[in-house]
């Protein structure tokens, strides 16, 4: 076996693709507007986050004006309804499907 091809539809390929910029879905998923996506990692000023945030993580403390804060690259999913679901987490049936296509 081959250990280097990638299968088209595999979610190992999904996962290049998201790496590239391209917007994944599974065919078999029961609503046709959803989607994953890849989220780039980005540094943020404490000062922009939410106050319910913002309390999560500096508690009562002050925040500081030059503080900011990395957030890491993750996968996104806009879901049925229209909302995000931010750090969607693939199931292993996802994992194993191999009916991963692009997005149109």
């Amino acid at each position: 076996m081959d250990m280097t091809e990638i299968k088209e539809g595999s979610f190992e390929w999904a996962l290049l693709m998201l790496k590239h910029g391209v917007n994944m879905q599974r065919k078999n998923w029961n609503n046709k507007s959803m989607f994953v996506y890849l989220t780039t990692g980005s540094k943020v000023p404490a000062v922009h986050f939410r106050p319910d945030t913002a309390k999560h993580i500096f508690g009562d403390n002050q925040i500081e004006e030059d503080i900011t804060i990395k957030i890491n690259p993750h996968i996104d999913m806009m879901t049925d309804d229209g909302s995000i679901t931010i750090g969607w987490a693939p199931s292993q049936v996802d994992m194993l499907a191999e009916d991963w296509q692009v997005f149109k």
